[in-house]
This record gives C-alpha cells, sequence and structure tokens, in this order.
C-alpha cells in the first residue's frame, strides 16, 4: 500500500481536482490511501469565521455564506452535467452539521470550538473529491479518519495516542481496501478524542496525517504532492537561485523542518523513519518528473539551504537585579513559552540576558506581560530570521549586504541570523 498527501493548493479550484484525478488515474493497480487537505485557503477562511464568531460577533454568518459559496461553486463545476448529484445533498447536510455547531460550540473553550468549526474543511473537500472520482469511474472509499486516528484534548495542535490509534486502524482496515476498490480517501489534520471531539493536529498538519496513517499500515512509500519539483534549496519564490535537492536523509529532512523550512510538516519524518518508509516529495503539476527522495540512506550534500521565516519578533530578556541567567532562570522562561505553546527559533544565552526569536503570535502581549513579572524585557517586532545549511563564507554577504543583525549564531553546519 502507497499513501498520497495533496495538499490545500493542489485541490484549489475544479481544475486542480481534475488534475489530481488524472494523477490517481495512473495508480488504479495498487491500493492508495490518500489523504487531502482542505481547499485553497478555506482553513484560513474557517479560522476567520471561528474568531468572528467567538470574538468578535460582527459578521460570522457572511463569512459562513462565502465559505459556503466557494464549495458550491467548485461542486458546480465539476458536476455541471449532474445537477443533482448526491453530492449536492450531502454537502448541504455537511453544512447543516456546521450550522449545529455554531450554537453547539459557544459553550466550549475557544481552542477546543476552533477545531470542531475549522476541521470541516477537510470533510467538505474529501467529500467533493470522493464523489467527483466516482463520478469519472476512479472508484474510492470515503474513510472518516476519526474512526480510527485518536488524540488527546490539547486542542489546536492534539497528541496522537498511538496504541488506541494502532488497534482501532487494525480493526478497521479490512473494511478499507477490496478486490473492486484500491482506493481511499479521508481527511488531513483531524483527530477525535475518545469523547467523541474533533481535533486539530497544528496548522499544516496534514502531511503528520499522511505519516501517521503509512506507520499504522507500514506502507510502501509516502508520497506528499507539492506545487514545487521536490524539497529546494530554499523558496524560490525569495531565493531564484534555489535548486532541486534529488535526495535527503530523514536526519537532514529534520533538520531542515527543525529550522522552519515549510515543505514538509515538522512531525512527518519520525513515524516513517521508525518504520523505514521512504517519502517522496513530487510535484503534482509535472507528475512524471522524479522529485526529492527521503530516506534512511546516509547522503554528503554541501549544497547551502536556505530557509527564511519573516515577522519575527526578537525578545531579550533579563534579571530585574542584575542577577546571572543561569539555569533557575531559564526554567522559568520556558515554562512560560510552554504554557502559551510558543515555538521558539533561535535562543541565545549571555551572563546577564536571555534572547529568543519566535513567530509574532496573537498572545504576544500576555507573553511579555507574563515574563515581566520577573525579568526586564525588551522586544523588537518585524524581523527576519534566516537559517543557512551548509553556509560559506560569502553566505552572509549574500542574505544581508546592507541590514542590520541584531542576533548571529553560527554552528559547524548551520548559520542563523536575526534580521531587522
Amino acid at each position: 500500500m502507497k499513501v498520497f498527501k495533496f495538499g490545500g493548493a493542489s485541490v484549489k479550484d475544479a481544475d486542480s481536482i481534475k488534475n489530481v484525478a488524472g494523477i490517481l488515474s495512473s495508480y488504479q493497480q495498487e491500493n492508495i490511501f490518500v489523504v487531502i487537505s482542505a481547499m485553497g485557503k478555506t482553513t484560513n477562511a474557517l479560522e476567520e469565521f471561528t474568531r468572528e464568531l467567538l470574538v468578535n460577533s460582527n459578521n460570522a454568518h457572511t463569512h459562513l455564506d462565502k465559505i459556503k459559496e466557494f464549495h458550491f461553486s467548485i461542486i458546480r463545476e465539476l458536476f455541471q452535467d449532474q445537477p443533482n448529484h448526491p453530492v449536492f445533498d450531502d454537502i448541504h447536510n455537511t453544512f447543516v452539521e456546521l450550522d449545529w455547531m455554531l450554537d453547539d460550540s459557544l459553550g466550549l473553550s475557544f481552542d477546543n470550538a476552533y477545531d470542531q468549526i475549522v476541521s470541516m474543511g477537510e470533510l467538505l473537500s474529501t467529500k467533493i473529491i470522493s464523489h467527483y472520482l466516482n463520478k469519472v469511474g476512479i472508484t474510492n472509499k470515503w474513510i472518516d479518519v476519526r474512526d480510527f486516528l485518536r488524540t488527546d484534548n490539547n486542542y489546536r495542535e492534539a497528541n496522537i495516542e498511538w496504541d488506541v490509534t494502532q488497534q482501532l486502524y487494525d480493526e478497521l482496515k479490512d473494511n478499507f481496501f477490496t478486490t473492486t476498490n484500491r482506493l481511499c480517501i479521508t481527511q488531513g489534520f483531524i483527530g477525535c478524542t475518545s469523547e467523541n471531539f474533533t481535533t486539530t493536529l497544528g496548522r499544516e498538519g496534514s502531511d503528520y496525517t499522511a505519516s501517521i496513517i503509512a506507520f499504522l499500515n507500514q506502507a510502501t512509500e509516502l508520497i506528499i504532492w507539492k506545487d514545487v519539483p521536490g524539497v529546494m534549496s530554499g523558496d524560490p519564490k525569495k531565493f531564484p537561485e534555489a535548486v532541486l535537492i534529488p535526495h535527503l536523509s530523514y536526519h537532514d529532512a529534520v533538520e531542515l523542518t527543525y529550522y522552519g523550512a515549510t515543505i514538509i510538516h515538522p512531525k512527518t519524518i519520525k513515524p516513517i523513519q521508525n518504520k523505514n518508509i521512504p517519502l517522496l516529495v513530487k510535484s503534482f503539476v509535472n507528475p512524471h518528473t522524479t522529485g526529492t527522495i527521503i530516506n534512511n540512506q546516509t547522503v554528503s550534500n554541501s549544497q547551502e539551504c536556505f530557509i527564511h521565516k519573516p515577522n519575527q519578533i526578537l525578545l531579550s530578556i533579563s534579571g530585574k537585579d542584575f542577577s546571572f541567567i543561569v539555569e533557575e532562570n531559564i526554567s522559568k522562561i520556558f515554562a512560560i513559552l510552554a504554557q502559551l505553546r510558543v515555538k521558539v527559533n533561535l535562543m541565545q544565552n549571555s551572563a546577564l540576558s536571555f534572547s529568543v526569536c519566535v513567530d509574532n503570535f496573537s498572545k504576544k502581549t500576555e507573553l511579555i506581560k507574563k515574563l515581566s513579572t520577573d525579568f526586564f524585557v525588551k522586544y523588537n517586532e518585524a524581523v527576519e530570521l534566516y537559517t543557512v545549511r551548509n553556509y560559506n563564507n560569502e553566505t552572509l554577504k549574500r542574505i544581508a549586504p546592507d541590514k542590520e543583525i541584531l542576533v548571529e549564531q553560527r554552528s559547524r553546519n548551520t548559520l542563523q541570523l536575526v534580521i531587522k
């Protein structure tokens, strides 16, 4: 069995869905488990709708109407020759479930309500695509991933309960593939608690879902389909000189995702590494090209790799009594960071201060307030973080020839710069 993952960009409109159908038509002789994200920018739209509903209470229904129209416009184009196709009722009923949730979610915490609402994007996309594939003769079975992917209740970034998930999957797997059906369609990004509440696995978590399913069934390979030729040495939009990296080890891939490379979700590698399952990153625009393979083979790779994270905050934290920043102080700082779920992208310690670079996020005011109880806090907003793997002596000149460098950090293979 193989596992495929298609992200939002690959199913953003009717033509894109037809392209996915063309790719899947080439794999009808083997069992394929397909993980699909929400269409286009649907997750962003559902997030905005959630904020309007639970925080602003102004234009929630206007946002929801736009989301409905977006999906039904795609359906009308895909099924223009079948205006009475069951897909119309199926998607209408899914939106009715969302309407019911609007009342039910008001008593929940924001994070819990967020997961119940935002998760609908994946349910909508997979139902539409499953119906369309059956329409064009690609027989498939729609699977609700929540039937087996069990998580804790850490809403918005839930943790997998691996033993229960494996047990549930094993109980269901004989029903997935049959002699007449070799294709299963399911959702990325979402799971379910033991109390039957939907959870999400963190933004861009569909890659992780695909990796989990590959792990559960010892897949022969996992293919993630992207709008780029494979893993590039940098974002081509930011670094025009970026080139394809044809082969990466698991180790190198983990390093790149840790530092913020967005081509693969950071949690994707570990499950497939545990089962030695190769990962291919391929282009859905040119599906017959080779792409990038990631496996357990050590690769001698000296190619510079550039990772750019804009809109960062650099915090400089120091003791109010001019004491040294030692283990006790750092433990207090990290306890606050963990409490607010802040991911540290860079850290640097000196005798009297501790600096961290983090993503700009909604709870930054709360973070600074909590830190200020015991520490002096200075910060710079709207800074940029550059990470370069396999840097050389010319790297610094090319990245920041005329910019102010706030932090520079080097190891044997990695250069990190916080730039204003």
